[in-house]
């Protein structure tokens, strides 16, 4: 087999059929963006997972009596929830706030919303018990076993506020996911079109080929190569497209959470992990569509 006829009738192929060879690249790499979009989401949300499941802490409420009456938890029921609080397994530490320590927390959380420092008061908060886990995820142990006992008021688990933040991110990329697939249904389609068009116009030369005794693999194996090349050139477009939408957008937009530690920035490195599944998916997509159009619709 000659390596210099099949190249040369590659570029014959994309230049004969420039406008849908550009069509495809194009949705390739608005596919390929899109599921590298979601990958990028699914590395930002297990990094915020690993950040805020390791500070989180679960709060047990005291009711008003103990609250207002046992500031330093030296009566009998508060200081037998702080021991059956340490004695739990799974607990690393545990400590005690009264409402004056509650109180200047909540100063310095609002310290940018003073109206809020106006209408709440220390006897407003109730004291509480903040308890570190070895592991974050056995916060239910807590909730379950404290809550309803006498003096507990109530046991705030800080997992659920950040479960239902990873599931709006879950959604984003869920949706990314499904926009991805949507354009590479399309990219499918463009491809086989491309294949077929680009088969029909050059059927003399292919007749020629068969009829000297050229190989089925042989005359089919420039389309499928067309086909791969086209895909590649959208994976790399796509990896652009990830890394200027980084630098331009994404950073932009999020650099506030960035510098305050809310948000873990995302580096290229980060696009450069995800890109060899780009390429992957580009070359699998071209060469399966490729093939199965070759066998079903074209004659070769």
């Amino acid at each position: 087999m000659r390596a210099s006829f099949v190249f040369s009738e590659v570029i014959t192929g994309l230049r004969r059929n420039v406008t849908m060879t550009i069509a495809m690249i194009l949705t390739t790499a608005i596919s390929l963006g899109l599921l590298g979009g979601g990958l990028l989401v699914v590395r930002l949300i297990d990094r915020m997972q690993t950040v805020y499941y390791d500070k989180t802490s679960v709060s047990v409420y005291m009711t008003n009596d103990i609250s207002a009456n046992d500031k330093d938890c030296s009566q009998q029921l508060c200081s037998s929830l702080w021991n059956a609080l340490r004695s739990t397994s799974g607990v690393d530490t545990v400590t005690f706030e009264n409402r004056d320590k509650s109180y200047e927390r909540f100063k310095e959380m609002f310290a940018a919303q003073p109206e809020m420092l106006k209408v709440v008061r220390p006897e407003g908060l109730p004291a509480s018990f903040r308890i570190k886990l070895t592991d974050p995820q056995r916060s239910d142990v807590i909730v379950q076993a404290f809550t309803g006992k006498a003096g507990v008021k109530a046991v705030d688990d800080g997992r659920q506020v950040l479960t239902k933040l990873f599931d709006l991110f879950g959604g984003v990329r869920n949706a990314a996911f499904v926009i991805a697939l949507l354009q590479a249904f399309a990219a499918l389609l463009l491809i086989s079109n491309t294949i077929q068009v680009s088969a029909y116009t050059r059927r003399t030369e292919v007749g020629i080929m068969r009829l000297v005794g050229a190989t089925r693999w042989y005359t089919q194996l420039p389309f499928l190569i067309e086909a791969v090349v086209a895909g590649l050139i959208g994976a790399v477009l796509s990896v652009g497209l990830l890394l200027g939408a980084k630098t331009f957008f994404l950073d932009k937009m999020l650099d506030a959470p960035i510098q305050a530690g809310i948000v873990p920035q995302l580096g290229k490195l980060d696009v450069l992990m995800v890109s060899p599944w780009l390429f992957l998916t580009a070359i699998v997509i071209s060469v399966t569509t490729g093939y199965v159009t070759l066998r079903l619709y074209v004659r070769l």
